[in-house]
């Protein structure tokens, strides 16, 4: 039985065109619509059957029961207030964003029935061409209701993430955006840093290490950036800390400190062997 008569996705990306195929295959909702700046990204999305209308004009989310924000953090603050504009209150409104803290507070006061959300899913990879069906099984998506979030709301988008696979977890926005520019915000923007460490005559010889640790640094620069100022506070920090822990290591050499730098690989690796840990439970 669908979950909603009428969904609109805003952003027929990755992410957008993800959840709009799982949604299709699922039987989660009647009808779908998509809204992209580009009409070629609508017209394969319909190709592929994760639409059944798509527009350039928002006005195509008219009469929807819920509409899924997939787009940056600017285009979402960008377009809020006109597709608030569009949609009756009753309408649930979900993001899809990396960053919370920020969106939650703007569009809390537009949206009566507005939910927070953060599917830790994707790749480097961007488009609705990159798309899949079963992207966020085994996955988690972060919900960050606030005070304000109507309870309804809440419990029929933690529905929604259950029925494509993904656990639930609940945090607040403040939180979230703190965790986040640690696990997520730093890694990606260390690989940036990375890459333009390396000199171009290196990368004729490059190893698999490499191609590994950098894999992020091939996402789509404008959404990172988007992401980065948008949780300037919190990844100005973790950048301070990063910083510190390059300084032990450089601390360590100049001093010909071999126990201090073993201890520090050391403290890494088992740290690291953490990760694998988790992932096997």
């Amino acid at each position: 039985m669908p979950l909603f008569n009428k969904v609109s996705i805003v952003g027929t990306g990755l992410i957008g065109g993800s959840i709009a195929l799982d949604l299709k295959k699922k039987g989660l909702c009647k009808t779908l619509a998509g809204v992209s700046l580009h009409q070629k990204s609508l017209e394969f999305a319909k190709k592929i059957g994760a639409i059944d209308t798509g527009s350039q004009s928002l006005c195509v989310i008219k009469n929807s029961d819920l509409v899924i924000l997939a787009a940056p953090v600017s285009t979402i603050k960008e377009k809020a207030r006109r597709i608030s504009e569009i949609i009756n209150n009753d309408c649930i409104v979900f993001d899809v964003a990396s960053t919370k803290e920020e969106i939650v507070s703007e569009l809390d006061p537009l949206f009566p029935r507005f939910v927070g959300a953060h599917p830790i899913a994707g790749s480097e990879k961007k488009g609705i061409k990159n798309a899949k069906q079963g992207l966020f099984k085994n996955t988690v998506c972060i919900l960050t209701p606030s005070n304000k979030t109507d309870s309804k709301a809440l419990n029929k988008v933690k529905r929604l993430w259950f029925e494509l696979g993904a656990k639930v977890v609940l945090i607040k926005p403040q939180s979230h955006d703190r965790i986040l520019s640690f696990v997520s915000h730093l890694p990606h923007l260390t690989a940036f840093a990375l890459m333009n460490s390396i000199p171009g005559d290196c990368l004729n010889l490059v190893p698999n290490s490499l191609k590994d640790s950098t894999r992020v640094a091939a996402s789509d620069s404008v959404l990172w950036s988007d992401i980065f100022f948008s949780n300037k506070k919190n990844v100005l920090t973790a950048v301070k800390v990063l910083e510190e822990k390059i300084m032990d290591i450089k601390r360590s050499l100049m001093r010909n400190d071999r126990k201090k730098l073993i201890k520090i690989l050391d403290h890494s690796k088992a740290r690291r062997e953490l990760l694998n840990a988790s992932n096997s439970t």
